[in-house]
C-alpha cells in the first residue's frame, strides 16, 4: 500500500514539475506589469456650448478658436 502511494506521489510530482517548466518557458509564469496610464491630454473649451474636449478632437475655426463640432464652428463664424 505504501509503495502505491509513493508511486502516485512521484508521478504527481513529475507532472507538476513538467507543467511548471513548460509554462515558465512560455513566459506565462512571469507576473504581468499593469499597462501605463495614458498621457494626459490638453483640454480646450468650445466657445459656443462651453463643453471641454481634447485639443486633438477640436475643430479649428477661421478666427483661430477651437470648436467641438462643425455646427458650432459655422454658428460662431
Amino acid at each position: 500500500m505504501i509503495k502505491i502511494l509513493l508511486v502516485i506521489a512521484v508521478v504527481f510530482a513529475v507532472i507538476w514539475f513538467l507543467r511548471g517548466a513548460r509554462t515558465a518557458s512560455r513566459g506565462e509564469g512571469e507576473p504581468k506589469r499593469p499597462a501605463a496610464p495614458p498621457a494626459p491630454q490638453d483640454m480646450v473649451e468650445c466657445p459656443v456650448c462651453r463643453v471641454h474636449l481634447p485639443r486633438a478632437d477640436a475643430l479649428p475655426g477661421p478666427d483661430g478658436q477651437l470648436y467641438c463640432c462643425a455646427e458650432h464652428r459655422q454658428r460662431a463664424g
